[in-house]
């Protein structure tokens, strides 16, 4: 019996020292998030020839809506919009066609955005272009997003990631996953920023030199995940990526939990991949003075923050009953402190906003498809989970 209640109290200590791991990097980037960035600059004294890729799988209403938008979009050089249609209707594709867009079709046995993109880049290599900027088949780009960008790479850089927002709060549920996005700005994106390391890729509304890209699609290979590989591979080429807070492209938030649960399962999918193949390339890196390696790694290390926020609260309540490991001191202290982290990560505008205390009460349901996501992750190795689109009427979203 003895036995048993020191592995019970060695277990939790080991717990204990995780999370606060968790605690304290989360914690980090969040102050650090709170100081300000520079605007970006909108005019430049030449202007690149941008290609606008939408990599849509099976959208065919939404890719319409977007494509329409990003045609008229305000650029002063020259650019293109690119839909990597797989899976679209042949209407579909016609009507694309007959908006003034390119339509590249793709056929793959199991659809992932790697691939289709770098089927793309193949049939276009000869089209001269000098940015290729990556859209969600939802995404809308803010005014003046592609001078921005433009600008960006005029000043030498080869890879951004702009502020990726939401374009629909129409439910409460959304309205949890625009501040989950929000959270994930200030803390991998702003507060990596600040301190001088690239903020995290998130798969679309990032920009990169178009031959750059190039070469790295060929080794981001048939990973669900090809933001976090390109992370990994730019972190080895020791390429600053660049961060425009103030550049923002519009997205379509998770409306419902089952919705939720499908995405979070391929996150977490690509988040273990990740961890298991770069781990001890990471330590490698770090002694090698390679800190945004490094850094990319621990990263993978951490636990989802809806799942660390429940089971924080679990341990907590835990500690006054149990008295075996960390007295209840601790587990108050790392509870509040990821609190108080996810409070001064959502942006102000949203606290005047009387969805968000409906959307605290999804809370519970977006811990439980987190739960789900976790023992579904076997899934993504049979089907690319592409999260499902819906039309949203985004002249209201974007006040």
């Amino acid at each position: 019996m003895a036995l048993i209640y020191d592995v019970i109290h060695l277990f939790l200590w080991v717990l204990a020292v995780y999370l606060s791991f968790n605690c304290l990097y989360l914690a980090f980037f969040a102050l650090a998030g709170l100081f300000p960035l520079k605007p970006a600059q909108k005019t430049a004294a030449t202007y690149k020839k941008i290609a606008v890729l939408f990599p849509t799988y099976h959208a065919d209403e939404v890719i319409i809506e977007s494509t329409h938008a990003a045609l008229t979009h305000d650029y002063d050089g020259e650019f293109e919009i690119v839909v990597i249609a797989d899976g679209l209707m042949p209407q579909t594709n016609a009507q694309l066609k007959a908006m003034g867009a390119e339509v590249i079709e793709v056929f793959f046995e199991k659809s992932t955005k790697g691939k289709a993109l770098l089927y793309a880049m193949e049939k276009l290599k000869d089209r001269a272009f000098d940015i290729a900027l990556v859209l969600d088949v939802d995404n809308l780009m803010g005014a003046d997003c592609l001078n921005a960008v433009n600008n960006v790479f005029e000043q030498g850089h080869q890879v951004v990631q702009l502020h990726r927002t939401a374009k629909n709060l129409d439910t409460s549920f959304a309205f949890l996953d625009a501040c989950n996005e929000e959270v994930n700005n200030h803390i991998y994106r702003k507060g990596q920023a600040v301190l001088r390391l690239s903020p995290a890729l998130i798969g679309s509304g990032m920009a990169f030199d178009y031959t750059y890209f190039h070469s790295l699609l060929k080794k981001v290979g048939d990973t669900v995940g090809e933001d976090k590989k390109m992370d990994f591979l730019i972190a080895g080429d020791r390429v600053e990526v660049a961060y425009l807070n103030d550049v923002f492209v519009y997205d379509e938030k998770v409306s419902n939990a089952s919705v939720f649960t499908t995405q979070r399962t391929r996150w977490i999918a690509s988040q273990i991949e990740f961890l298991r193949t770069y781990t001890l390339t990471g330590l490698k890196e770090l002694f090698k003075g390679n800190i945004e390696f490094f850094n990319k790694t621990l990263q993978t290390m951490l636990m989802p923050r809806i799942l660390l926020l429940g089971l924080l609260f679990v341990m907590t309540l835990q500690s006054f009953f149990n008295p075996f490991g960390p007295a209840k001191g601790l587990w108050l202290t790392l509870f509040a402190s990821i609190c108080i982290t996810l409070l001064i990560s959502v942006p102000r505008r949203f606290y005047g906003d009387k969805r968000l205390y409906l959307a605290i009460w999804q809370i519970p349901r977006a811990m439980i498809g987190m739960v789900i996501a976790l023992f579904s992750i076997g899934k993504v190795k049979k089907s690319n989970l592409a999260t499902p689109h819906q039309n949203t009427n985004t002249s209201e979203n974007k006040t």
